[in-house]
């Protein structure tokens, strides 16, 4: 049996990480992992937002709201 040419790992292009996008009103990150952002998972899906949409819908947020009813 023979291995296919090249060392394997270095064949795969890596994918760069990109900045986050607010999933409500599509404001781009300016760093890569903004500590002031919020994560939701909702239907097996990750979306983030950011600190303003977040601060303007806590308590939907504390309540479990899915973002749509928001």
């Amino acid at each position: 049996m023979t291995s296919p040419s090249g060392d394997g790992d270095h064949d795969v292009p890596t994918a760069q990480p990109r900045p986050l996008v607010c999933a409500r009103c599509r404001t781009q990150s300016a760093v890569l992992h903004p500590v002031t952002w919020t994560c939701s998972v909702e239907n097996g899906v990750r979306q983030y937002f950011c600190d303003g949409c977040s601060r303007e819908n806590l308590r939907a947020i504390e309540g479990r709201l899915d973002s749509a009813r928001w």
